[in-house]
């Protein structure tokens, strides 16, 4: 899933009216206890493989034989499904989808529409166990506890799902409420993970930071 260019992106600066203000929000993050180390996963190696292999056949179908097989040298969503076989056909479709999701992600932010901006990391998080076909239990039942918890706009995964956590969009008036919904449901489901993390730092609200910029 390697991309060819960086670029900081500076979201546009608005002024609202004092009726449009959209709703303060906070971020959780939520620990599943998963601990080992992503690279001796096979299924994360296996899906970087996947997208190499994707990216070369999509551009040999272009007539590029010489450009290195990333799938950011090419834009070819729209007849990926023609080209790949299907599990290649949804590593492609996980990562141009994603990119079009960043895209309106910095629109909806921008003009302060939150729970477009939180439906959209949903829709990450449900293209990365669908499309991507990453995650493992734990971490995926974390996701779906996410979703449900109260004032919640959108959940995925930190990463690649394998190891680590989840994020989750949630308005600030509901956080602490969201956050020991998460904990009582997560023990439910994975009790022996689950225990594993300190009751006080299982589920953290954290506040969000400044955009990228040069230092």
């Amino acid at each position: 899933m390697q991309t060819k260019d960086y670029k900081l992106v500076y979201p546009k600066v608005l002024e609202y009216k004092e009726t449009e203000q959209p709703k303060a929000t906070k971020i959780l993050l939520a620990l599943s206890g998963l601990k080992q180390a992503l690279t001796n996963n096979p299924g994360y190696n296996k899906r970087v493989a996947e997208c190499r292999e994707a990216a070369q056949i999509l551009l040999e179908a272009s007539g590029d034989y010489k450009t290195e097989p990333i799938l950011s040298n090419g834009q070819y969503l729209a007849f990926s499904h023609q080209k790949l076989e299907p599990d290649l056909a949804k590593r492609a479709e996980h990562y141009f989808s994603e990119n079009m999701r960043v895209m309106k992600g910095v629109e909806a932010w921008a003009l302060g529409k939150l729970k477009d901006f939180g439906l959209l990391i949903t829709a990450s998080g449900r293209s990365s166990i669908q499309n991507y076909e990453c995650g493992c239990e734990p971490l995926i039942q974390l996701y779906e506890i996410l979703l449900r918890a109260p004032g919640v706009l959108g959940a995925r995964f930190s990463g690649a799902g394998f190891r680590g956590c989840c994020v989750a969009f949630v308005e600030a008036d509901l956080a602490t409420e969201a956050a020991s919904f998460v904990r009582r449901e997560y023990m439910k489901v994975q009790p022996e993970l689950a225990s594993q993390i300190g009751q006080d730092t299982a589920v953290l609200i954290c506040e969000s930071g400044d955009c990228a910029r040069v230092i």
